[in-house]
């Protein structure tokens, strides 16, 4: 599969985390930032939604952050621009060099065709495989290298979850198709 396409390969949300200060003072921020929310008895960060483009970013007193939403790397510059830029303009000191790094990117794919789940889940090595019908229609697939975590439904569209960049989804997506041609 590797001179084929990815056709219906779609990022569906890539999550970032690191550290962008020192320390943050909070409600500093909040009061300062708009469309930014803190509600310390619910959460111990804040929550600043970002519109364009449009992520969610959730903000530590320790100076870390979680980001979440961005559909392409652009996007999650983009968005971790605009927290920078928060930051200074509500007095707070970001670092020179934000240390925030993809942890996770979520794709969907579809195979283009149906797929006998329990014929799967007798075929694929048992100790990868999780399907439990009646509490999650989709068949959990844990592939170890690269280390990625499939749902895959009968209907042939499938999550990709765990990788840390596009390479590694599309190792997976290989490996599984590689797995699938031994069954179908």
């Amino acid at each position: 599969m590797s001179g084929k396409k990815y056709e219906s390969l779609k990022i569906e949300n890539i999550v970032a985390s690191g550290a962008i200060a020192e320390s943050i003072d909070l409600a500093a921020f909040t009061e300062k930032t708009e469309n930014c929310d803190l509600n310390t008895k619910r959460f111990p960060g804040a929550v600043f939604h970002i519109t364009d483009p449009k992520i969610a970013c959730l903000i530590f007193s320790s100076g870390k952050i979680v980001i979440t939403g961005a559909r392409d790397e652009t996007a999650l510059a983009a968005g971790l621009a605009v927290v920078i830029k928060a930051l200074k303009s509500a007095g707070i000191v970001p670092l020179d060099e934000p240390r925030v790094k993809v942890t996770n990117i979520v794709c969907s794919y579809n195979l283009g065709k149906y797929i006998n789940l329990n014929k799967l889940t007798v075929t694929f090595n048992v100790e990868n495989v999780e399907y439990e019908p009646e509490q999650f229609p989709g068949l959990v697939f844990r592939i170890a290298d690269p280390k990625i975590v499939v749902l895959i439904f009968s209907s042939g569209k499938i999550i990709l979850t765990g990788g840390k960049n596009l390479d590694d989804v599309k190792r997976g997506l290989d490996v599984l198709e590689k797995k699938l041609e031994t069954v179908l």
